[in-house]
């Protein structure tokens, strides 16, 4: 069963607000390293408690470092059919995380962040909360209904990710939706508004990526 921990990751992408990063950082989420993000928590002053992957991007005197810091390493060879972050997420739902936090997904080689943002919709992990955050950016699927969270201006987008998406209804955005349809491929759903502080989306029939950008800021969500 997920519990109520949060595991906060932190990848080997670009960290675009390292500040923002260390502020939604809260006393008891365990910090996982995916290889080269322990250089990020380096920069934040932090030590993680797991290192996963096959860190080909640390030096092995930073592993030493890991090792008598009394942190975890779990080391993986460097031909596997994961990427890091997918062995960090796999770990953290394995320990029990019902809402994972990933900061340093995206940007870099597009590869990684194609699949970076697809891990989101991975049957695995649908029973966990996952949030890609890259500065005033959150990404997050939803499944049939979820809370967006944020400030009034903050920019909506939702992209079908599995086929058309149906009976997709929005409350609070400038731009409404009612059992409405996001067709795959389409740029419909791309830049709505929030009006307030909070609004909500559902989905009767399929997969949708929500992109909230804003201000900087501590994000919670509920999706159900």
């Amino acid at each position: 069963m997920l519990s109520q921990t949060r595991a906060i990751i932190f990848a080997n992408g670009i960290l675009s607000d390292p500040a923002a990063a260390r502020a939604a950082i809260q006393p008891g989420d365990r910090l996982i390293a995916a290889d080269g993000g322990l250089h990020h928590l380096h920069q934040l002053g932090l030590m993680p408690d797991v290192l996963i992957g096959d860190l080909d991007s640390v030096e092995p005197g930073e592993v030493e470092d890991m090792l008598r810091a009394g942190a975890r390493v779990e080391r993986f060879p460097v031909r596997k059919d994961k990427t890091d972050l997918e062995l960090a997420v796999r770990l953290a739902r394995a320990e029990g995380a019902g809402d994972i936090l990933i900061f340093g997904a995206l940007g870099g080689r597009w590869d990684q962040t194609l699949a970076n943002l697809l891990l989101l919709a991975h049957e695995d992990f649908r029973s966990v909360r996952i949030r890609l955050v890259d500065g005033a950016q959150q990404i997050y699927l939803i499944q049939t209904a979820a809370r967006i969270e944020g400030e009034p201006g903050d920019t909506v987008s939702l992209i079908s990710l599995q086929g058309d998406a149906r009976g997709v209804t929005t409350d609070g955005l400038e731009y409404p939706l009612q059992n409405g349809q996001l067709p795959f491929g389409s740029t419909l759903g791309v830049s709505n508004v929030l009006l307030g502080k909070q609004g909500m989306v559902s989905v009767q029939d399929g997969l949708v990526i929500c992109i909230v950008i804003g201000q900087p800021k501590t994000i919670n969500r509920t999706n159900t």
